[in-house]
């Protein structure tokens, strides 16, 4: 299911135009509640680009220039992910770079982890700072 995700949001990041195909995570416990305040803090624009449309629709998805950036809240702890991995902390939060998707970063929270694929030109350091507010209010 995993390599499904990635595939579904390397399209996006193709830039097909229109509404952006990602798969919607599976919340559950306390990330349910994270991730629906999460939905309420997002930016309108981001980097420079546009908030579109994903579907199907999810309030655990949000996509922006076409798919050149793209949120999922509630999704699993990443795999790669070693207890010992520094995080690279921006404004609060601990992002984790995945050594083997350079374009992936998952939030470290206690609430939800938080994956944001960055392509299209836009630059992560800049995406992960204007998302690190939103992240780090989402648990109340």
């Amino acid at each position: 299911m995993r390599a499904a995700t990635v595939l579904l949001v390397l399209l996006a990041l193709a830039g097909c135009g229109g509404t952006v195909q990602v798969e919607p995570p599976a919340p559950a416990g306390p990330a349910v509640a994270a991730c629906d305040r999460l939905a309420t803090l997002l930016p309108a624009s981001l980097d420079g680009a546009e908030r579109g449309t994903s579907e199907p629709s999810s309030p655990y998805v949000a996509v922006w220039g076409d798919g050149a950036i793209a949120l999922r809240c509630g999704v699993p702890r990443p795999a790669r992910m070693a207890p010992t991995d520094q995080l690279q902390e921006i404004n609060g939060v601990g992002w984790f770079a995945d050594p083997d998707r350079p374009a992936l970063y998952t939030a470290v929270t206690d609430a939800a982890y938080v994956e944001v694929t960055i392509g299209g030109g836009h630059t992560p350091g800049d995406v992960l700072a204007e998302l690190s507010g939103p992240v780090g209010r989402m648990a109340g």
